[in-house]
C-alpha cells in the first residue's frame, strides 16, 4: 500500500497487511506521518513539555446525580 505524508508531502509504502495500512483504509480520520516528520513532532513536544509552558487540557466531565 502506498501512502503519503501528511506534512511533507513523500510517498511510501507499507505493507497491505499491517495494523497501520488497516486503520488507514477503515479509519478516514487517521493521517499517516513518515518516520522523519514523526521524530521531529516527537522532539519539539518534549522540548515545549521540558520549558513548563506546556499544558495538556483535559475534557470536563459533567456529574450525573442520577448515576
Amino acid at each position: 500500500m502506498q501512502v503519503k505524508c501528511s506534512i511533507c508531502d513523500t510517498v511510501e509504502s507499507i505493507e497491505d497487511d499491517s495494523l497501520q495500512a488497516k486503520r488507514l483504509r477503515n479509519r478516514r480520520i487517521h493521517m499517516y506521518l513518515c518516520q522523519d516528520c514523526y521524530e521531529r513532532i516527537e522532539k519539539k513536544t518534549y522540548e515545549r513539555h521540558a520549558t513548563g509552558d506546556f499544558q495538556l487540557y483535559k475534557e470536563k466531565k459533567k456529574k450525573n446525580d442520577f448515576i
